[in-house]
């Protein structure tokens, strides 16, 4: 462990004590903080402390900051110290998760050090439980959160990802078990959910990956397709957009009777016997109000061309 000095940068030290703690020398200072004397000691580098010491001088920093006014520099310094001591911790916590690859630890470890200041702020000593076991769930937990959030190429509830997950694990099971694919009904049997819940899961693990429309998928006699060349059609509906765009003020000129006409007739597609019923008129009328409610929209539309 580095050695350890009683005085923070600028202040007087008002007593000092050497003190020989299995064999190492630290040096303790009383700083005067809200009246009272409370020791801060200063550690040249707390990242080089063994996690071993680094547990015991956790006891003592987080000892301090219980009497230390926040905001103050001695205890930013007491937070700060604590941090960088208990990186060791998140690193710990990181390496469970190395399989991801070399690329994404370092977007593990620095949401761990969120975890890990989390842990930090709301850590008490009187819990009577070890820093360490404490704030590994934190770090832990932050860091899954960061795969929950970002990992997914389209958000889905939080249930879903963790039935992917189940459905993932219950997949694996029954194929090796039945040497076949496993149907709905025997997936929901083993995850003890609705097959509606599983068939839900196994939509939503399509959300996990995406591929760009633009990607690569083979050769072709015209060289390199695209994935954007083999989906999608052309909507033919797509010309007749400018027609409902001037359809649309017509109908609002109408009627009450009219528009409920239009709408049974061309929406809710009744016959026109079945029209007559609800207007209490006979077929042949609701024939006629048709064609001359037709026939006026017709004119309207040819004169706003």
């Amino acid at each position: 462990m580095a050695g350890v000095c009683a005085c923070l940068p600028g202040d007087v030290p008002a007593q000092a004590s050497m003190i020989d703690w299995e064999g190492r020398r630290m040096v303790t200072t009383a700083v005067g903080t809200a009246g009272q004397a409370v020791g801060v000691p200063e550690i040249a580098d707390p990242s080089k402390i063994a996690p071993k010491d680094a547990r015991e001088l956790s006891k003592q920093f987080f000892d301090r900051l219980t009497v230390l006014a926040e905001g103050t520099p001695e205890y930013q310094y007491a937070r700060n110290t604590l941090i960088e001591m208990n990186m060791s911790l998140v690193r710990y916590a990181a390496g469970r998760f190395r399989s991801r690859g070399a690329d994404e630890m370092e977007d593990i470890v620095q949401v761990g050090m969120i975890g890990l200041i989390k842990a930090i702020d709301r850590f008490e000593l009187s819990r009577e439980v070890e820093f360490t076991s404490f704030a590994v769930p934190y770090i832990v937990g932050e860091i899954k959160r960061f795969f929950r959030d970002t990992s997914w190429a389209v958000h889905v509830p939080r249930r879903l990802q963790e039935a992917r997950v189940q459905l993932a694990r219950a997949n694996e099971e029954l194929r090796s078990r039945l040497g076949r694919t496993p149907t709905t009904k025997e997936l929901s049997e083993l995850m003890s959910l609705p097959e509606s819940e599983v068939v839900e899961a196994q939509l939503a693990s399509n959300g996990y990956t995406s591929a760009s429309l633009d990607a690569t998928i083979g050769g072709s006699e015209d060289g390199e397709a695209a994935l954007a060349d083999f989906i999608g059609n052309e909507d033919a509906a797509l010309g007749l957009i400018e027609d409902f765009h001037s359809l649309a003020p017509l109908i609002a000129e109408l009627g009450e009777r009219d528009r409920k006409i239009i709408h049974w007739r061309f929406v809710e597609e009744l016959t026109q016997a079945q029209i007559g019923e609800r207007l209490g008129v006979s077929q042949m009328h609701v024939s006629r109000l048709i064609s001359r409610l037709l026939g006026r929209l017709r004119e309207g539309m040819l004169s706003t061309v």
